[in-house]
């Protein structure tokens, strides 16, 4: 019962970001990305906990996915400020 109520929290996540994401104005698209940059940076402060506990304390499967959960937040962030750096460039004046 569990399973399949965190399944359906899921699939509607998953629909509903979509929605959001889809409806953004290219506006305000620079702001919400550094946003979600910051929101990864906790991803990242949470995945080196879950990747450096120690085996008393949680199972070596959690370990793996806090190594894997800190290399995909790592990329999110080095992207998103890439994308948003490339993005303000545009912006500025020509010399």
């Amino acid at each position: 019962m569990d399973l399949v109520m965190l399944l359906t929290v899921f699939v509607l996540a998953i629909f509903v970001g979509f929605e959001v994401i889809t409806k953004v104005p290219p506006t305000l698209h620079t702001p919400l990305m550094s946003g979600a940059n910051a929101i990864s940076g906790i991803t990242i402060i949470g995945a080196l906990i879950a990747a450096s506990a120690t085996a008393e304390m949680a199972p070596p499967l959690s370990n793996t996915f806090g190594l894997v959960a800190l290399i995909f937040a790592t990329i999110n962030v080095v992207g998103g400020f890439s994308v948003t750096h490339r993005m303000l460039k545009m912006f500025k004046k020509k010399r």
